[in-house]
């Protein structure tokens, strides 16, 4: 997971705790004196609270195991051949076929590959192929 998103996720559930305990003591001072809230009305809102705490948890556990799962199948396409899409500038795709020597971060975060002297998003890869199978020897 990138430092960037973890940030994000810290201070996205950081934002939330801090608006819900504004709300709460908002309600809690412009309240009926004559008609307080309801002690079950407070738990729901507290449990509703809780559950979305562990949701952000969650996903923050999430992205990290799945941006964790992307860079070791990147890496595990060192020296292997790929085929992948490149589009120019005039919007013709074309299919390309290379030999991966390096992997990297592109400056969006996202991962990318070296193969020969293009720089190849991985998602844009579409077969992988053990460099050794593709050639043949007499």
């Amino acid at each position: 997971m990138s430092t960037t998103s973890t940030t994000t996720t810290i201070n996205s559930a950081s934002n939330i705790q801090a608006d819900y305990m504004k709300l709460l003591i908002t309600q809690l001072q412009n309240q009926d004196p004559t008609s307080p809230m309801d002690n079950n009305q407070m738990s729901t809102q507290l449990t509703m609270f809780s559950e979305l705490q562990q949701l952000e948890a969650l996903n923050t556990s999430f992205t990290s195991a799945m941006d964790s799962a992307q860079r070791s199948y990147a890496n595990s396409l060192l020296g292997k051949e790929v085929s992948f899409t490149t589009t120019d500038d005039s919007g013709t795709s074309t299919t390309s076929t290379g030999i991966v020597s390096q992997v990297s971060a592109g400056t969006d975060g996202g991962l990318q590959l070296t193969v020969g002297s293009q720089t190849v998003a991985l998602a844009d890869v579409l077969s992988v192929q053990n460099a050794s199978s593709s050639t043949t020897s007499n």
